[in-house]
């Protein structure tokens, strides 16, 4: 496994990141392909033998089962200390007018839900899971600002949102003497580009550590188009994203598995590979329901490809409605 900071922070995080949201309790979700305690356990322990210590999910993720099982694996497996711990803030989670969003009220009650359902005095990385534009992004930051004074976070983090959002957000920060932003968990990968132009740009020049999330398209990078699995047939927000745009989709998937084939390796190497090369890019979120997942997720790491790979992979691409921000 490889280490690198996280933005410019002094904090090692692990070249890959294990999301969480496949685990929790199906029952209490709108995701029936979900992991139980079990075959969570199972599959977040062979990811810190792996060498992983970067670990992300949600409060929202399984109506907060999610983080009652990553913590008590991580209590029961790792060191504190060597774990770096991401969870985020905005969906609902109650009903009421208060239920979501990102006032200090929200913020508050949240991190310590989230905090007792974790099992741990504070969390590495809080962020915020989408833009909240029914509050003013002073009271945002200056919230975030004293869960960090606080002891209950050591960083914050921001998630899919436009460029300009995200800017405001960081100068907003920085006007006040407040915590920035030091990390930005966005959607990109193959099949979805759109960030290439405006916001990594922006975490590059602004030292932000990327964070993607989906970099294999939920799967659909992995595998010959017309194969189906039971979160492809179950998943509607995958359905929503990436079934408009199959024609385009379909050549890219075509070139992942040609250069897989030629190299003799998975394709979800190839497309991890790809993602791992791309500026400034710190640590995709990978997701895991079966063991080779993250076997095939720490291949990837060993591979380089080449510029004519890479120009092959990158050619089909065509622009894409924006997807994610909601």
């Amino acid at each position: 496994m490889e280490y690198v900071k996280l933005g410019n922070t002094g904090m090692d995080v692990s070249r890959l990141c294990l999301g969480c949201m496949s685990f929790g309790v199906a029952e209490r979700w709108h995701h029936p392909w979900v992991l139980d305690e079990e075959r969570s356990r199972i599959i977040i322990k062979r990811a810190l033998e792996l060498g992983v210590n970067f670990f992300d999910t949600a409060n929202v993720y399984a109506d907060g089962t999610s983080e009652e099982i990553v913590g008590k694996a991580l209590r029961d497996y790792a060191n504190r200390d060597e774990i770096v711990l991401a969870t985020k803030v905005y969906h609902r989670m109650h009903k009421g007018p208060n239920g979501a969003g990102l006032s200090r009220k929200a913020i508050m009650s949240e991190i310590d839900k989230s905090l007792k359902r974790l099992g741990t005095d504070y969390v590495d990385l809080y962020q915020i899971h989408r833009w909240d534009y029914q509050t003013p992004i002073e009271e945002t930051m200056e919230a975030l600002h004293d869960v960090v004074k606080a002891g209950k976070a050591r960083y914050i983090g921001a998630s899919a949102m436009y460029a300009w959002q995200f800017l405001k957000a960081l100068h907003v920060a920085e006007k006040n003497g407040w915590p920035r932003f030091i990390s930005m968990q966005n959607h990109l990968n193959l099949m979805y580009r759109e960030e290439e132009r405006e916001m990594l740009p922006l975490c590059k020049e602004e030292k932000i550590g990327v964070i993607p999330y989906s970099p294999l398209a939920k799967g659909r990078l992995t595998r010959d188009w017309e194969e189906k699995t039971h979160r492809s047939e179950t998943d509607q927000v995958q359905k929503s994203q990436y079934d408009p745009t199959i024609n385009s989709d379909r050549l890219v998937v075509k070139q992942v598995a040609a250069i897989a084939e030629k190299r003799g390796v998975p394709r979800a190497n190839i497309a991890l590979a790809w993602i791992l090369q791309k500026e400034p890019v710190t640590a995709p979120v990978i997701g895991a329901t079966k063991m080779s997942h993250l076997e095939d997720a720490v291949a990837a790491l060993s591979i380089t490809l080449t510029p004519e790979e890479v120009a092959a992979l990158e050619q089909p691409y065509v622009a894409h409605p924006i997807i994610g921000f909601q």
